[in-house]
């Protein structure tokens, strides 16, 4: 009964916040984010992110987890060395109530996504094309910006329009919660995040990265091999990836100018330097050596 009468109490501040700015369910995006974050809570992404982890487990064809020879000892170094050296960082507020977890698909997809509520997925042809710790950490706590900044819960109430997530906040309907995950796993349809939420994504792997061993600008070392390796040319025509991470060359310009802007050396992905550490050698031993 008292859980009935907070997620009610929910409901109204939604209302009020809607009414207080003339709009009621209309919506501008910014409040429609507002209202968002109100109604879905981080205890209810956990919820969600779950019920998605359960739908991919049970769709093997198309998300092949990696359970064969050295898996235990990559996922393992992935979630006890560069998951928890990304989590010392102070400014991850919500490791508290996220479930922060690394799981491996074997593919070939040069690709990674972060679940509500804290899971996050690799494809093994991701660790197979990147050449540093560091290069990883920085899509790492790319995701982890996604999940922490809640742009699935935004990305919800776009979708589906508040009334559903109240219906689903209510329990009035409870198969939509298995609808809203198997539509999240539709193509990755509602991973595809705005350019928006990419740039703010790439911001806070930044600021995560300041608090670790690793090099703050690592976010933009995909980009920049891709770019090395031809597949993104100068006027913006890319490979199918960035379907869904648009506009990588303004990524790397962005990362630049915050190292400049907080007076760090900018250096790139396959800097060699003395003094330069990206972890290239633990990646190349504990990681991609063991990958099938």
């Amino acid at each position: 009964m008292k859980e009935i009468i907070m997620k009610r109490n929910r409901i109204s501040i939604v209302f009020l916040t809607m009414l207080t700015f003339g709009l009621f369910f209309a919506a501008c995006d910014d409040i429609g984010k507002v209202a968002a974050d109100i109604l879905f809570t981080d205890q209810d992404d956990v919820t969600l992110g779950q019920q998605v982890v359960s739908q991919i487990n049970a769709d093997t064809k198309t998300y092949p987890i990696w359970n064969d020879g050295r898996s235990t000892e990559v996922k393992y170094y992935l979630n006890n060395t560069v998951l928890t050296e990304l989590l010392k960082s102070p400014v991850i507020e919500k490791k508290g109530v996220y479930q922060y977890h690394i799981e491996v698909i074997k593919d070939t997809i040069l690709n990674a996504f972060a679940l509500p509520g804290g899971p996050i997925y690799v494809y093994t042809g991701l660790l197979k094309y990147l050449t540093s710790e560091s290069a990883l950490a920085g899509v790492i706590g790319h995701e982890i910006a996604h999940a922490e900044r809640r742009h699935a819960a935004q990305r919800m109430a776009a979708q589906y329009g508040l009334q559903m997530l109240m219906n689903v906040v209510l329990g009035q309907n409870p198969s939509t919660l298995a609808q809203i995950g198997a539509n999240l796993l539709s193509g990755i349809a509602l991973l595809q995040n705005s350019q928006l939420n990419e740039t703010e994504s790439d911001d806070y792997s930044f600021k995560y990265l300041k608090g670790t061993k690793y090099y703050p600008g690592s976010v933009k070392f995909f980009f920049e091999q891709m770019q090395a390796d031809g597949l993104v040319s100068a006027s913006g025509k890319v490979e199918a990836f960035f379907s869904t991470h648009p506009d990588p060359l303004s990524r790397i310009a962005g990362t630049n100018t915050r190292l400049t802007n907080d007076n760090i050396t900018v250096i790139k992905f396959d800097d060699t330097a003395s003094g330069i550490n990206l972890y290239r050698t633990e990646y190349q031993n504990q990681i991609w050596a063991k990958l099938p």
